[in-house]
């Protein structure tokens, strides 16, 4: 690694750093190791661990994911529908800052349920679910963003979220609020929730629990909200 890649690397380190402290969710990941083991679970209860070689995407979604499994040279391919959940590790700078926030809060860690030590690893949790797209519901693999405080509003990535005003060097970015995620509470389809909705929607996902004022508070809403509500 050369000089200015290096000093790069450090300022991206830190700005991500910085940034995810001070937040609860884990950032979003567009971008995954094809050297990192990936860990999968399907419907019927098979778990799969291998390296994943492809991963196809149509507008922004996951639509299929082909991976090679430990022990094997044949490459195979799942699709949305027959995955349960697994765990991907993100790739380049698409990996930085993901997991400082829950590594710096202790907090995040009671009663979860999910694999923390594969989160604390960097890891990053996806789920199959319905996702309400307009006028469709559709059966997705969605990024859960806070999976050690889902107990009562999921939280996933939405890959075409517009962000606020980031800081960064040179063409890498941090810092920027995602102005839109997709957000699921009891046996619903996901939906997508946006600042410019929020505050009419914002009492029906918390109910006489909403501490939030607008929507910089989310994340914290939705922690306290699972935490301290009953």
């Amino acid at each position: 690694m050369n000089f200015e890649k290096l000093v790069m690397a450090f300022a991206v380190f830190f700005l991500t750093a910085n940034v995810a402290i001070a937040q609860k969710f884990i950032g979003g990941s567009m971008t995954f190791s094809k050297k990192k083991t990936c860990y999968i679970t399907l419907n019927n209860g098979e778990t799969v661990e291998g390296i994943m070689q492809d991963l196809d995407r149509k507008k922004g979604n996951i639509e299929e994911i082909t991976i090679k499994k430990t022990g094997s040279k044949k490459k195979t391919k799942y699709e949305p529908s027959d995955i349960k959940h697994m765990y991907l590790k993100p790739s380049g700078f698409d990996k930085l800052g993901k997991a400082y926030a829950f590594l710096n809060d202790a907090r995040l860690w009671e009663g979860n349920d999910l694999d923390s030590e594969k989160i604390k690893d960097g890891y990053v949790y996806f789920e199959q679910t319905e996702v309400k797209i307009k006028k469709k519901t559709m059966t997705l693999l969605m990024q859960l963003v806070n999976p050690s405080f889902e107990e009562k509003i999921r939280v996933y990535f939405d890959p075409y979220a517009k962000q606020s005003m980031s800081v960064g060097v040179g063409p890498v970015k941090a810092g920027g609020l995602a102005k839109s995620y997709y957000v699921k509470k009891g046996k619903k389809a996901a939906f997508k929730l946006e600042k410019k909705n929020y505050k009419d929607e914002k009492s029906g996902l918390f109910g006489k629990c909403d501490v939030s004022k607008d929507w910089s508070d989310f994340q914290e809403s939705v922690y306290k909200h699972a935490k301290d509500c009953n």
